[in-house]
């Protein structure tokens, strides 16, 4: 295992710490993987964030028999449709899966995300759309995923969760974290009369100016062996107090 590969597997586990301990996930139910030189790096089955070690990530290789797998432990459940997105889409170097509070109730109820705020132009459309339900870990699910993903850089997975695709590891968990600041903001608003929604050509104008707007990478050779973790942090749950605002003295 070279040095470049043993950061990049630390980095899969601090990102999978830090998503727990800023509440985008619970417990050993997300899943992270990474592309690497034609392998997929991903979180193992059912193993606590804090017990793992770089070892323990699982690899699979992107061609050849499908489903192979090296390492002690056996990949997350969720292993197939990492890997069908990996190979499906090579623009796509990493995958965030959580079940992030607020996306997976609007999973729940079926509700893809609309245009409320521009910042859904960074998922590539003006929805975020919600798959159709698949038992996990299953072909079927993959399937699924597949489509609700067609020229998204993000989804819901009905009555499951949701999934962030990223150019890199740190472009992944932007904008999973970014997914869910979207879901909980459109769930707010469907108690106060529902958003009002911006045109497709709001949210083109929006994408035309993403090129220089977001979370900021130096280029490389491998765009995917980014491992400094992001700095921002899902909503959150408590809504921030309005303060009053002052007004001038009246003059007599």
């Amino acid at each position: 295992m070279t040095d470049p590969e043993t950061a990049l597997r630390r980095a899969i586990i601090d990102q999978c710490r830090a998503m727990n301990a800023n509440g985008l996930n619970q417990g050993t139910s997300g899943n992270i993987s990474v592309r690497l030189q034609g392998r997929m790096l991903i979180t193992p089955s059912a193993t606590p964030y804090d017990a793992m070690t770089p070892e323990m990530i699982a690899a699979m290789p992107l061609e050849g028999a499908y489903g192979a797998w090296e390492g002690p432990l056996k990949p997350s459940t969720e292993w197939r449709f990492h890997l069908d997105i990996l190979k499906s889409r090579p623009e796509v170097n990493a995958i965030v899966h959580t079940h992030a509070t607020y996306c997976t109730a609007l999973a729940i109820a079926r509700k893809e995300i609309p245009a409320a705020h521009y910042m859904i132009a960074a998922f590539g459309g003006a929805t975020i759309r919600c798959s159709d339900y698949a038992t996990y870990g299953t072909a079927a699910l993959s399937e699924t995923a597949l489509r609700a993903l067609d020229g998204r850089m993000g989804c819901l997975l009905a009555n499951h969760g949701m999934i962030a695709l990223g150019e890199s590891l740190d472009k992944a968990m932007w904008r999973a974290v970014e997914l869910e600041t979207l879901a909980k903001q459109y769930y707010l608003t469907l108690a106060i009369g529902g958003p009002v929604l911006l045109s497709d050509a709001q949210i083109a104008e929006t994408a035309a100016g993403f090129s220089s707007y977001g979370l900021q990478e130096a280029q490389t050779e491998d765009s995917s062996a980014s491992v400094k973790p992001p700095s921002v942090k899902p909503p959150s749950a408590k809504p921030p107090s309005a303060k009053p605002k002052k007004r001038a003295a009246k003059r007599t």
